[in-house]
């Protein structure tokens, strides 16, 4: 090749090379939206604080850490119930969802003024209902006074909202008992029968 095809070979490149501001490339795959069901579109918060969840490994007699992030105390719409829910940062992997109830009482933690401890009868992690130990530690003891007040008031709503159910249903059973007997009473009656 001569000087001069090179210098031809060597601008046609550089011309070739000129970057548009405007690129634009088509997706290979169309991807749709997808809603992601959290579980938690027919509760309203009422406590949210971030801590550290630990659980007691009976099997080896320690501490073992569950899982940091926020810590929620969700009331239902509906049942007017509060259940506790915890995720873990960044995976947002359950590690505490559990109904509170009247037999869960915060113990302080040997040793920490802002921790607490409780038992449940089941929580619901990975979808077992599982009895546990749980113990939880906050940044401060300003927040952890905060977390027991509210869960206090958790349980004693749904104590209220438990024994609402239990007397609703003790009514609804008494007409219930109430429409049988007056369905067994006119089938036990005799018919009239004329003699003609």
């Amino acid at each position: 090749m001569s000087d001069t095809e090179n210098k031809n070979v060597a601008a046609d490149t550089q011309e070739e090379v000129v970057e548009s501001p405007d690129v634009h490339f088509e997706p290979l795959v169309k991807l749709e939206d997808v809603v992601v069901k959290t579980h938690e579109e027919d509760e309203e918060p009422i406590f949210k604080m971030r801590a550290k969840l630990f659980r007691f490994d009976t099997e080896s007699k320690e501490w073992k850490e569950r899982g940091t992030g926020d810590v929620k105390l969700l009331k239902h719409n509906d049942t007017k119930k509060i259940r506790l829910l915890m995720r873990r940062d960044k995976t947002l992997k359950v590690c505490a969802n559990h109904y509170i109830t009247e037999d869960m009482v915060l113990s302080p933690n040997v040793g920490s003024d802002r921790s607490w401890v409780w038992n449940v009868a089941a929580d619901l992690v990975d979808d077992e209902a599982e009895r546990q130990l749980l113990a939880i530690r906050f940044g401060n003891s300003d927040n952890a006074n905060k977390f027991k007040e509210a869960f206090d008031e958790a349980r004693e709503n749904n104590q209220k909202v438990t024994a609402a159910d239990s007397s609703d249903k003790k009514e609804a059973d008494a007409e219930q008992e109430d429409k049988e007997d007056k369905k067994a009473d006119e089938e036990s009656k005799p018919e009239d029968k004329s003699v003609e």
